[in-house]
């Protein structure tokens, strides 16, 4: 028998739950299905939040042959049978036919260029899915030939309907009187992936000898732990032990970060994902308590790239450990994260005639650059001159964090600044 998230895979966008914004009444994609025209896409968001489906209907309400393929074990040969095939059919005046391709993020680079010319000469709809920034992992040449979606967790209301949904509609539950007392811990152990919802649902079910169950918190923490599944890549656990990685790095235990980084090895993670995500927190929790640190992580990026893996696990050992041993500070994403806010609460405010570009006669009889003092004609390569707009003068975005090295950078700024900016 099917897995009750596979029986319960909805075919029609009346039955799709979630994803409101792009498929809801009026929404942007649903308007383009309606009309029968959509483009080439990427859809891109975490597991388990309707993407395949959300393929699968597509291509049903729009009638056109659909074609998948997973890039975990397809190559440029089955892309290009897919495309004859694709061909052949449009010859027979056919609709284009929808290629899905399931983590897309994972062809390289040669197997991307294989579709440029199918999709650009309309020979194939694609639809890409994936779970990674669609920017580093889709060749730009790709990418600027199609739409990127965004697909977001479900929210807990459109997980409790899905849960009254199942039992309403399934089957094989419906043989059953269950009843829910608590959802909360079913609800948070999901993450918002319908599928492992729906997976938990079915092991707690599984778990009752009964064909009367009541639903509580203890039972399915129960069930949970006496049928952990075993870490997989493409979903379930993928996000749990990256998300514990990063906060033993950011906590500063190497050890339990060296412990996930293993488990995720010997599951068979891509690398390149650890080490990326390693690069990330460098700025985002070191920043310039070590400035050092995005320089190693960087440095373990190439070099896994160039190496691979089994030895890579050396080099990822050591950027892991060497991060988590660093002294931390998140005052640089703090400092962005406030600049941008205000930003977007200002707009584009007017920047100071002194240190505009003034690379014309015109510019310069406007003022542009006038008074500009440059720093390295004075004591210490400074001079007191104001960079900011009129209406954010003295606004601090950046506080050095509580370490020797910002530390240094605060006592820095306040000799140059004075009382300015209240370091």
């Amino acid at each position: 028998m099917a897995p009750l998230a596979e029986r319960m895979r909805p075919n029609t966008l009346e039955n799709f739950i979630g994803q409101n914004h792009l498929v809801g009444e009026g929404a942007i994609l649903r308007k383009a299905i309606e009309s029968g025209n959509i483009p080439s896409m990427i859809l891109w968001g975490p597991p388990g939040v309707g993407k395949t489906t959300l393929a699968k209907i597509i291509a049903n309400y729009l009638k056109k042959p659909f074609h998948i393929l997973s890039a975990i074990n397809s190559g440029v040969k089955d892309i290009r049978e897919v495309i004859e095939k694709a061909q052949k059919q449009h010859f027979f005046g056919t609709n284009a036919p929808i290629l899905f391709i399931d983590e897309i993020h994972r062809f390289s680079k040669s197997q991307q260029d294989s579709l440029l010319g199918a999709v650009e000469q309309g020979t194939i709809t694609l639809i890409g899915a994936t779970t990674e920034n669609p920017s580093f992992e889709v060749i730009s040449a790709l990418l600027s030939r199609c739409q990127v979606y965004v697909l977001k967790p479900l929210e807990k209301n459109e997980l409790v309907t899905l849960l009254g949904f199942v039992l309403m509609n399934d089957d094989e539950l419906k043989k059953k009187k269950i009843s829910f007392i608590e959802n909360e811990a079913l609800l948070r152990l999901s993450g918002g992936d319908a599928r492992k919802l729906l997976n938990i649902l079915e092991i707690v079910v599984n778990s009752v000898s009964t064909d009367f169950i009541e639903i509580n918190n203890e039972i399915v923490v129960q069930s949970v732990q006496q049928n952990i599944a075993l870490y997989d890549k493409s979903g379930e656990q993928h996000y749990d032990i990256i998300s514990a990685f990063i906060k033993s790095i950011r906590g500063s235990d190497p050890n339990a970060a060296v412990y996930y980084l293993a488990r995720m090895i010997e599951g068979g993670e891509d690398p390149l994902f650890i080490a990326r995500r390693m690069v990330i927190l460098s700025s985002e929790d070191i920043g310039n308590a070590n400035p050092t640190a995005l320089v190693i992580a960087t440095n373990c990026f190439n070099a896994v790239n160039i190496i691979g893996m089994p030895e890579s696990r050396i080099i990822l050992s050591q950027c892991a450990t060497y991060l988590a041993c660093s002294a931390k500070s998140n005052a640089a994403y703090m400092a962005i994260e406030e600049a941008l806010s205000t930003v977007k609460k200002t707009g584009d405010m007017s920047i100071p005639l002194h240190i505009r570009n003034a690379p014309t006669k015109l510019m310069k009889d406007l003022g542009y650059g006038m008074d500009y003092k440059y720093a390295h004609n004075y004591d210490e390569n400074f001079v007191n001159l104001e960079y900011l707009p009129d209406g954010l003068k003295g606004t601090k975005f950046y506080e050095p964090g509580n370490n020797a090295r910002e530390n240094e950078m605060r006592e820095r700024l306040k000799k140059l600044w004075k009382e300015k900016y209240g370091y």
